[in-house]
């Protein structure tokens, strides 16, 4: 991860027009996110009541992985899961928040344009570590898809 904490490597990743903290390879200080989940452009600013303003969301919810058949992954592969970087996105703080422990049965990005990739990759993570889904999980992801002609599932 070029020697940056997850966070870092996440957001190096998802913002663009990035500035780094002076003396510090590492840190991002300020950076645009175009947010997935809701559309918004949000200017992101490194600080104690900036920074939760873009989260890292783990787009197959710990919570959700856990009822779902994490718990019978071993220490390394729950750690592994927790760290992937195809299960994190930069997203808006407050959306990340409402969001909770959803499955694609309880929420959906507003960003109705989004919600194809988004389902595409809580499905790519699901099936990479052995996750189930719910009944009405199964119905709303394959509603979701049958819009999406062509969408691919990301590899990582």
């Amino acid at each position: 991860m070029d020697g940056c904490d997850l966070r870092n490597y996440i957001l190096k990743r998802d913002l663009k027009a990035i500035t780094w903290r002076s003396g510090a390879n590492c840190l991002v200080a300020t950076g645009v996110l175009r947010d997935p989940y809701t559309g918004k452009t949000i200017q992101f600013v490194r600080g104690i009541k900036t920074s939760l303003a873009v989260q890292i969301d783990h787009v197959v919810a710990v919570s959700d992985a856990w009822q779902k058949g994490a718990q019978q992954l071993t220490g390394a592969q729950r750690y592994a899961f927790y760290n992937d970087p195809l299960n994190l996105l930069a997203v808006d703080g407050p959306t990340n928040e409402a969001k909770g422990d959803g499955d694609a049965a309880t929420w959906l990005p507003a960003n109705k344009v989004f919600r194809c990739p988004y389902v595409a990759r809580q499905v790519a993570v699901k099936v990479k570590y052995h996750l189930w889904v719910t009944a009405a999980e199964k119905s709303a992801i394959q509603s979701v898809l049958a819009s999406c002609s062509g969408q691919a599932l990301p590899a990582n």
